[in-house]
């Protein structure tokens, strides 16, 4: 995943820039701002290209840049709904790179007086409740790692059940160090979205997991000394890695079918916390480590047995 800054447009690599060293966000994520506007400035300029129907970004200045106007987003966000086919959330995405992207050029760097998009609404995009395991079916899972697994599966064990207690993030537990460990091993610092860290407490499963593992951890070479988790090739496990040995544990324990991943992990631990009554919700966001209250509310839907017993206690509930 590389960003080729040579290639954007030099406003657009400042803006990326930025993003990257001093709001601190993911490659990731500023791998799909700058896709996202790339897409956006090849429409704009497509005047421009040559008989390949390629348009040269770099060559698109600053003047170039400003002189886009609130009626060329409106076009463009109707040529990707219907010659592209994006649905509400895909011109929801390119949209709010837009308006980063010149928030930047107005606010930051004051090149432009104005944002030609701060006025655009974004696409309404409908929220479904995400999927989540069952309390017996996240035991399966876990069960599935010692039935299943193989000379990793104290590491295995470990991961899994990191995120189905804690909910944490795969690049945050992917991330993870030896010395973000605290002495007793009932404390550990993750690093969330934007560098931003924060302390995650503990349980006692967790707790034994991890001193199980790191018996094991001891004795395992690796080019980074300090990573918690290493592959059989002596690497700090990349995220990828994560995600598939999620994927094999899941099918290992029958729940291939369920179009589960990773994040669903984190939305089971949430659900879990929650679903017990005794999580309030504002330390549910610090747990899970969310900047606003309101993202951490997708998470706190009731269960279908909550629903159930809500309905039975209706006074109203009363054969006559």
């Amino acid at each position: 995943m590389n960003i080729h800054m040579e290639q954007l447009p030099p406003a657009v690599a400042r803006f990326i820039s930025y993003k990257l060293s001093i709001q601190g966000a993911s490659e990731k994520t500023c791998y799909e701002y700058s896709i996202d506007l790339a897409g956006f400035f090849r429409y704009i300029f497509r005047s421009r290209a040559d008989e390949n129907g390629n348009v040269d970004l770099s060559s698109i200045t600053d003047h170039d840049v400003a002189s886009v106007r609130s009626q060329d987003i409106y076009e463009y966000l109707l040529f990707v709904a219907t010659r592209r086919g994006n649905h509400n959330a895909s011109r929801a995405r390119k949209l709010s790179a837009i308006k980063g992207f010149y928030k930047f050029l107005a606010v930051k760097e004051k090149v432009i007086e104005e944002s030609p998009a701060f006025e655009i609404d974004a696409p309404s995009v409908k929220k479904a409740l995400p999927k989540f395991m069952s309390l017996e079916e996240s035991r399966l899972l876990l069960k599935a790692v010692k039935q299943h697994g193989g000379p990793n599966t104290k590491r295995d064990y470990l991961i899994l059940t990191l995120f189905l207690n804690c909910g944490m993030r795969v690049s945050e537990l992917q991330g993870i160090s030896l010395s973000d460990l605290s002495s007793d091993m009932k404390q550990l610092i993750v690093t969330g979205k934007g560098a931003k860290q924060r302390m995650i407490y503990l349980n006692d499963t967790c707790v034994d997991a991890l001193r199980e593992y790191l018996e094991e951890r001891r004795g395992i070479h690796c080019q980074d000394e300090n990573a918690l988790f290493v592959s059989r090739v002596s690497r700090r496990l990349s995220v990828k890695m994560i995600q598939a040995l999620v994927y094999k544990y899941l099918e290992l324990a029958g729940l291939g079918d369920r179009n589960l991943s990773v994040h669903k992990l984190r939305h089971t631990a949430a659900t879990l916390m929650y679903g017990t009554g005794k999580v309030d919700v504002r330390v549910l966001k610090d747990i899970l480590g969310h900047e606003q209250l309101n993202t951490t509310q997708i998470y706190t839907h009731l269960s279908n047995d909550q629903m159930r017993s809500a309905m039975a206690t209706n006074p109203l509930n009363e054969k006559e």
